[in-house]
């Protein structure tokens, strides 16, 4: 089952570059992998990247291809 927002959401990631949409698979692998080992109890920092992140999205607020690239790049030097 899947809640209304989260439809929302999945139907505007379909949009989004393959590496974006990588990125999103990892995060939401980990969240699995936390529920699947115990209760997943995400942090205040979590949260609000969280409801920051929803609150983009619901006022059509994305980053672009370039910008999507350069913080992947960044990610992966670290």
């Amino acid at each position: 089952m899947k809640t209304k927002r989260l439809t929302e959401v999945l139907e505007r990631i379909e949009a989004w570059p393959a590496d974006a949409q990588n990125a999103l698979a990892d995060i939401a692998r980990d969240i699995d992998t936390s529920l699947t080992q115990g209760d997943y109890v995400p942090t205040p920092e979590e949260l609000a990247g969280i409801d920051r992140g929803l609150r983009n999205a619901e006022a059509g607020r994305f980053a672009s291809a370039a910008e999507v690239d350069a913080a992947l790049a960044k990610l992966r030097q670290a």
